[in-house]
């Protein structure tokens, strides 16, 4: 399946490389052939995310992968250092990204940016007040940022996922766990995890030429669970 997609001559920066779908992301475009700048810089200030596309010079496709341990506090315990913690991490980050590296893609009438996000924006989660809120700002503001840079021949799109293997969520102590397997069972219609080389393919696809044409889209990733 590989083979249905090539990018090499392409550059791409992926964001917190070493955490949430990182890894695989990595691997998968380095074997389709891309030139891969992976970053583990922390990126909470507007000034981090400008040195590091201006370090990265040519951007092709910049995927935002973004994601903390979303914190369980009950929504009348959250404190204002939790909120903007979560959404300095995540949101902040991803529009100091965006608004860095568009003017290149403009320039060049090309480009593609990649949120990965959360179901968890699409559906609520007991206890997790703070984080749902970040993910739905982060899809928000794709969406706008996508119908906007169409005209650009820019494509801004997200994968808003839950239920998929990575470690940051779904660490291996955690999917041993036989109250979780049935958890699976019980609130996820594919009966499992989706694994982090699907989600990396859906990745690719949406990447690559043959997804000029979604602008401004979210694509649940999770098993049917915000169907449910």
């Amino acid at each position: 399946m590989l083979e249905s997609f090539n990018y090499r001559g392409k550059q791409i920066l992926i964001t917190h490389a070493d955490r949430f779908m990182g890894p695989v992301l990595v691997e998968t475009f380095e074997k389709l052939g891309a030139t891969v700048h992976s970053s583990t810089d922390p990126l909470e200030s507007k000034t981090a995310a400008q040195r590091l596309i201006k370090h990265t010079g040519t951007v092709d496709i910049l995927i935002a992968n973004l994601a903390i341990a979303a914190p369980q506090t009950l929504a009348t315990e959250v404190t204002q250092d939790e909120w903007q913690s979560v959404f300095r991490t995540m949101v902040d980050p991803l529009q100091s990204l965006t608004q860095a590296v568009l003017p290149q893609m403009i320039e060049r009438s090309r480009g593609k940016i990649l949120l990965m996000g959360s179901a968890a924006a699409l559906r609520g989660i007991n206890r997790t007040s703070s984080y749902c809120a970040a993910r739905g700002a982060q899809i928000s503001y794709i969406q706008a940022v996508g119908v906007e840079m169409a005209r650009h021949n820019i494509q801004v799109n997200a994968i808003a996922q839950n239920f998929v293997d990575n470690e940051t969520y779904f660490p291996e102590e955690v999917q041993n766990n036989p109250a979780f397997q049935k958890r699976l069972k019980r609130e996820v219609p594919l009966g499992r995890l989706v694994s982090k080389h699907e989600d990396a393919m859906l990745a690719a696809y949406l990447c690559s030429e043959a997804a000029d044409c979604y602008v401004g889209q979210v694509f649940p990733l999770c098993g049917g669970w915000v169907a449910r």
